[in-house]
């Protein structure tokens, strides 16, 4: 696989992970754009954190319809455009709607996300980054975004888990599964030209990267 000549990548993770950082790292390097979701544009978010239950339907509806309002726009994409990087795969939005919601509620979540969900174009590479629970909380706190240091790690296990199940049954797209414990992509150049040497020398459908390997 050669990382230039994809047209649209995404990488994607749990809370804490890196996507973001990785997200706009890979779109310096081959000079493209991104496609980043905005957290700070979903008023429900924050009392999500301080009353899950409540708040869960709000919140995830307003991610769904930001997600597919973005999408949107890259549906075609033209032969001689640059390369997108997003940090969101819509396929995996009915993951936090079948984690947070009760019975009731994700029925109604599901025909919501039935009508928008729109034929998206499906990456070229999708990059999941996978952490230990300790270290996304870590590195949650030390971002330092106030009402994420509520999040219980509990939490995080869940949604660990969760995207662990959800990815290994991926087969829409080519991906690469890393183990980022020990990668820091932004302050480390080594790292992330490891990663993208790994990318590039990709010949399967699957397959995974670990700094220790």
């Amino acid at each position: 696989m050669d990382l230039a000549k994809c047209r649209y990548v995404v990488v994607e993770g749990p809370i804490g992970a890196g996507k973001t950082s990785l997200a706009h790292a890979l779109a310096h390097h081959v000079d493209g754009d991104t496609l980043l979701e905005r957290p700070e544009d979903n008023p429900f978010l924050a009392r999500f954190y301080e009353n899950m239950a409540r708040y869960a339907l709000p919140t995830q509806l307003n991610f769904l319809f930001q997600r597919v309002d973005m999408l949107r726009g890259v549906g075609q994409f033209d032969l001689f455009g640059r390369t997108i990087v997003g940090d969101f795969l819509l396929d995996k939005d009915p993951l936090f709607a079948r984690l947070n919601l009760d019975d009731a509620e994700y029925r109604l979540y599901s025909k919501v996300y039935a009508q928008l969900r729109m034929e998206a174009p499906a990456p070229d590479l999708v990059i999941y980054l996978q952490a230990p629970v300790e270290t996304l909380v870590e590195r949650v706190h030390r971002r330092g975004v106030e009402y994420e240091r509520t999040i219980p790690a509990q939490y995080l296990a869940r949604l660990a888990d969760a995207y662990s199940r959800f990815f290994y049954g991926y087969t829409s797209a080519p991906l690469l599964i890393v183990n980022s414990e020990r990668l820091n992509f932004v302050e480390d150049p080594n790292h992330f030209d490891l990663l993208v040497a790994h990318v590039n020398a990709m010949r399967g459908k699957r397959e995974f990267f670990n700094l220790a390997s």
